[in-house]
C-alpha cells in the first residue's frame, strides 16, 4: 500500500470528509476509485470513491457506506492508500518520493552522508533531507547535483562538499 493522504475532519452532515492529500497537484488523489483506509495496526478497510472535489483551499470526498456525519467521524486519522501498482509507471528520471526515502547518498568520491529521512518542495525545486552524522538538506537538482540514482542498488550519488 502506498499512502496518498489522510481523512482529517467531517464536511456537512452527509458522509463527506475532508482530505490532507499528499498527491502533486492536491486532487490528483480523486483520480484514484478504490481507496484503502486504515487507522493503525496495519488493518485496511476498502471504499469505493464516490465523488470528490476541491472545496476552498482543501478537498473533501464521499465514499460509499457513508452516509452521515457520525459515519464519517469514525474515518477520521485514517489514512488513504492504493496498491502500488495503480500508481502511474514513470518516465526515465523520474522516482516517487516514497522509493527515495532510506536510500543511501554519497558523493562522487565515496563519501557516505547518511540516507534520505525525507523530501520536501520549495517551489523552486526539492529539496532531500540526508540523515547522517549530521542533517543535510540537499536540493533535487537531476543532473547537476544529483548524479545518479539506483533504485536496485538503494543508492543517490551526488556532486556535493560532505562539509558543506
Amino acid at each position: 500500500m502506498i499512502v496518498l493522504g489522510r481523512i482529517v475532519g467531517v464536511y456537512g452532515v452527509k458522509g463527506w470528509v475532508k482530505i490532507h492529500s499528499h498527491t502533486s497537484p492536491l486532487d490528483n488523489i480523486l483520480g484514484y476509485d478504490i481507496w484503502h483506509l486504515s487507522s493503525g495496526a496495519n488493518v485496511w478497510q476498502t471504499r469505493r470513491l464516490l465523488d470528490g472535489k476541491l472545496q476552498g483551499k482543501g478537498l473533501i470526498a464521499r465514499l460509499e457506506n457513508v452516509g452521515d456525519r457520525d459515519a464519517a467521524l469514525a474515518l477520521r486519522g485514517s489514512e488513504i492508500a492504493v496498491e502500488r501498482d495503480e500508481l502511474p509507471v514513470l518516465s526515465e528520471g523520474e522516482y516517487y518520493w516514497i522509493d527515495l526515502i532510506g536510500m543511501q547518498v554519497e558523493t562522487l568520491d565515496g563519501v557516505r552522508l547518511g540516507v534520505i529521512d525525507y523530501l520536501f518542495e520549495t517551489g523552486a525545486n526539492d529539496v532531500m533531507v540526508v540523515q547522517g552524522e549530521r542533517e543535510r538538506w540537499i536540493p533535487w537538482l537531476m543532473g547537476s547535483v544529483i548524479r545518479s540514482v539506483s533504485l536496485a542498488q538503494r543508492q543517490v550519488r551526488v556532486d556535493w562538499d560532505p562539509e558543506f
